[in-house]
């Protein structure tokens, strides 16, 4: 009976047209170690936000794929070199140079100028597939940490979202969520306990 279902199936022109369709990857899927703290970060940019003090319209997000810690930071535009400067001032003078970078594949981040910085301080860059977004998952994630956060914050003040995020931050920072623990008590340096 399963043999005559699968071939009904497999005949059946609706079934083909309107069911899971399971493609295969364009190049091997392959796992992201985690070795260590801060050792690799996900990146992503949210475009565009209304726009709010300084031109800003604009949201860079980086994540900690081990201790799941973010930073974020509004921009008024998304050349390779402010996403160049944000990392450096707020991944690398602060947490110390990471072993990999993963991003998307949008312009800022696959530049020859931003591969070479990251290259000349040691940092793998890995850029996701067009087909496989899935992989910078956590930056996604947090994308959606941030977003909903904010929605619930301004109601009608839109444009205010640039002076809310550190208020953002500092609550996912310190909200703990089944099944890791906050990403301040990662760290180690939690003042909230």
């Amino acid at each position: 009976m399963n043999i005559d279902c699968a071939t009904f199936v497999k005949k059946c022109q609706p079934c083909q047209k309107h069911g899971n369709l399971i493609h295969q990857p364009a190049e091997q899927l392959h796992c992201i170690p985690l070795a260590w703290p801060f050792a690799t970060w996900g990146a992503d940019i949210l475009r565009p936000f209304p726009v709010a003090k300084g031109q800003c319209k604009f949201l860079i997000v980086v994540v900690d794929l081990f201790t799941k810690w973010i930073e974020a930071e509004p921009l008024a535009c998304i050349s390779t070199h402010q996403v160049q400067k944000f990392f450096w001032r707020n991944v690398i003078t602060r947490f110390g140079i990471p072993h990999t970078l993963v991003t998307e594949n949008g312009l800022q981040f696959t530049d020859r100028k931003l591969n070479k910085f990251l290259a000349g301080l040691g940092i793998q860059h890995k850029v996701t597939s067009v087909e496989h977004p899935q992989t910078n998952g956590q930056a996604e994630s947090a994308n959606k940490v941030i977003l909903a956060e904010l929605k619930k914050r301004l109601g009608e003040a839109k444009r205010a979202w640039a002076e809310q995020l550190p208020e953002v931050l500092w609550a996912y920072r310190c909200t703990p969520s089944q099944p890791r623990k906050k990403p301040l008590s990662v760290w180690s340096m939690d003042p909230t306990r």
